[in-house]
């Protein structure tokens, strides 16, 4: 009887220990992932006023032939990405700037014109993005020109009494990926020169709310 009960305490002291160790262990391992401090992604190749135009659908192009002027025309790039063109028929736009869509063209109209010069200029192109959280007008929005996040906030109302513009999460898809960027923009509403972050076609834009 006495030889059981020493047998039962060992047992016991043993899941004892075991389970201290296990704690410990545990411990450990929660304050070294505490520690840890993850970078946000940083997009590369961060648009700017002076980024060469990437054709998309919805945009409208203008195509002028200075020896042809009758062929002076306006497309809307489809939203299979191609324009129907005089001489040539369907070419696929989106994608392209727009030297190499006119450069392109230039070859394309070889054969068929004396004179194959062709401009290509962009007479509206459309960016979507979503602004969404603690704005005073979450929607999505529309704009065909360079536009800043900070500008996009502010289309959408600007913050709400509890937005936080400190940390406002840029979202983007990069090849096929979803990624994403806190933004500090306190400093710009506070009317200190800050560096310009434009958005990209497709962007989400969230504004959290403040936690105090």
């Amino acid at each position: 009887m006495f030889k059981k009960r020493v047998g039962l305490v060992k047992c016991f002291w043993r899941r004892r220990w075991a389970v201290v160790v296990w704690s410990i262990g545990f411990s450990v391992m929660a304050l070294c992932l505490g520690c840890q401090n993850p970078k946000e992604a940083q997009f590369q190749n961060q648009p700017t006023t002076k980024t060469p135009v990437i054709l998309s659908p919805g945009d409208v192009i203008k195509l002028s032939f200075p020896a042809t002027p009758d062929l002076n025309q306006l497309q809307k790039i489809r939203a299979d990405g191609k324009v129907n063109l005089p001489l040539i028929g369907e070419v696929t736009a989106a994608g392209k700037t727009l030297l190499s869509f006119q450069n392109e063209l230039v070859r394309l109209y070889k054969p068929q014109l004396r004179s194959s010069e062709v401009v290509v200029t962009l007479e509206s192109g459309i960016i979507q993005v979503v602004v969404s959280g603690a704005v005073l007008k979450p929607q999505k929005l529309q704009f065909d020109r360079p536009t800043s996040v900070f500008q996009a906030i502010m289309e959408a109302g600007g913050v709400n009494e509890f937005g936080n513009l400190k940390k406002v999460r840029l979202i983007r898809t990069v090849h096929g990926e979803q990624q994403s960027q806190v933004l500090d923009l306190s400093p710009t509403l506070r009317g200190e020169n800050t560096q310009a972050f434009y958005i990209k076609d497709g962007d989400v834009i969230f504004v959290p709310q403040s936690l105090f």
